[in-house]
């Protein structure tokens, strides 16, 4: 059962079989309520015709009774005299009837008598020469030759010319109605197996065509996770169903891990890149500290180890932004911290300057927004010719914290790359006093990371737009 096939084909047969079962028993119910109906008034059309015979004056022994086989009857007066039997019928309900059988009457003779139509019955009376409206069925059995069968029984009430009351039983046989429901029974066991079958069959069929091109995507991925070639893809069907978006959001993911690793990949390589270079300098200040202590540049040891330490924050920070660590939900103030962060900046070579500093709060950690202010701030601080400005302005929901130097700017073709890992521009490069290429990048994600977002305005202004608290 562990196959989706099979578990489609047995789902819909026990759904097709619950149904058919139902169907059936509801087709057999309505068929023997009709049948019975239709002997009912079968018997009641036979009851009726003795009784219009009685109700017209026919002596009880003149009477003209249908053959027993078909139509049993018997005609019983009010004290249960049996007046009159049809030919054959020797019992009825397993009690003997015979012409005459019954209780005598004890009472004076009523035939006559003006008043003998109030024979103390609750139902409509009845008038010498009438026969009643209302029929009684009921189920029971007769033997007819010798013979017992099932019959359905219809009581008339009749009056016949000199007021006497008697009932007129007839009777319709079952057993064609048990025939023919047997027969629709036994047809309906020997097809649903068929019919199930059937249907078990196209269910497996077609859930297998449906299926296939999933089996097509399974075997390919398999195949991507054995070789670990992310370039490969899986099989699109032309279907535009939900087996076709399947695949297509499969590849999407493959897309999607593929740049991952590969950005991975490359991260890896220009970290070990950035490392090798401050390692080795510090290794080869060290060796030659060793042989001639009087040549050890402790400036420089120095100033490799601070940027060992830096590169590997950044990238400690970056191993926990990728790692989907969520920022803190604390309110942080930008203008307080502009403010905080400008009045720890002195430089000598551009001024350093705060435009309007909307007052705001922001929704987030902030220390790594501090982070994101000095990293812009560093890079300004880098491209600038004489001043950087840093400003902080409230539109709408938002609030926008902008620095702009007056520096060349960033190309407009580059103002997307700058925010890669380790990309620094070849005029960054030739003045990079010791940055990895991991500043903007880190803010970057640091915003996204906040609700907000990073981008290059103007050649030369960086706008960071994050959402206000509240």
């Amino acid at each position: 059962m562990g196959s989706v096939r099979a578990k489609a084909a047995v789902g819909a047969t026990m759904v097709v079989a619950l149904a058919l079962i139902a169907t059936g028993v509801a087709v057999l119910l309505v068929l023997r309520g009709h049948l019975q109906s239709q002997a009912g008034l079968q018997a009641e059309v036979a009851a009726r015709d003795v009784a219009g015979q009685i109700a017209t004056g026919t002596a009880y022994d003149k009477l003209e009774l249908p053959d027993g086989d078909e139509r049993p009857v018997v005609v019983t007066s009010e004290d249960g005299r049996v007046l009159a039997v049809g030919e054959d019928v020797r019992a009825v309900d397993g009690k003997r009837v015979k012409a005459g059988q019954g209780a005598k009457s004890s009472g004076p003779d009523r035939s006559g008598d003006d008043d003998s139509d109030d024979d103390g019955d609750d139902g409509p009376r009845l008038r010498p020469g009438e026969v009643g409206d209302d029929a009684d069925y009921r189920d029971g059995s007769a033997d007819v030759g010798g013979e017992v069968a099932d019959y359905r029984f219809a009581s008339i009430e009749a009056k016949d010319t000199r007021g006497a009351q008697v009932t007129v039983r007839a009777g319709a046989a079952l057993a064609p109605e048990e025939d023919a429901v047997a027969s629709v029974r036994d047809a309906m066991l020997i097809g649903l197996p068929l019919l199930l079958v059937v249907v078990a069959g196209v269910t497996w069929l077609v859930t297998r065509r449906a299926l296939r091109p999933v089996e097509g995507i399974r075997g390919e991925m398999a195949a991507i996770t054995a070789s670990t070639d992310l370039s490969r893809r899986v099989p699109v069907p032309s279907s535009q169903d939900e087996v076709g978006r399947l695949a297509r959001t499969t590849n999407e993911t493959l897309a999607a891990l593929e740049l991952s690793v590969e950005r991975q990949r490359r991260f890896v390589a220009d970290a070990s890149h950035e490392l090798r270079s401050p390692i080795a300098s510090l290794r080869t200040q060290l060796e030659v500290a060793v042989a001639h202590p009087e040549l050890l540049d402790v400036p420089g040891a120095v100033a490799d180890t601070v940027r060992l330490q830096r590169l590997a924050a950044d990238l400690l920070l970056l191993a926990r932004l990728d790692a989907g660590e969520r920022p803190s939900d604390t309110r942080v103030d930008l203008a307080a911290m502009v403010r905080e962060e400008t009045s720890q900046r002195l430089t000598d070579r551009v001024v350093l300057r705060t435009g309007e500093l909307a007052a705001g709060e922001v929704a987030g950690s902030r220390g790594q927004l501090a982070r994101v202010l000095g990293n812009l701030l560093d890079n300004a601080q880098r491209h600038a010719a004489e001043w950087v400005r840093v400003s902080v302005v409230r539109e709408g929901e938002w609030l926008a914290l902008r620095v702009e130097d007056d520096g060349p700017g960033v190309p407009p073709d580059e103002r997307e790359r700058i925010f890669e890992r380790f990309v620094r521009l070849d005029d960054a490069r030739a003045r990079d006093d010791g940055g990895a290429g991991l500043g903007l990048a880190i803010a970057r994600d640091v915003a996204v990371r906040h609700g907000g977002s990073l981008a290059v305005r103007t050649g030369s202004v960086f706008e960071l737009r994050l959402p206000a608290a509240g």
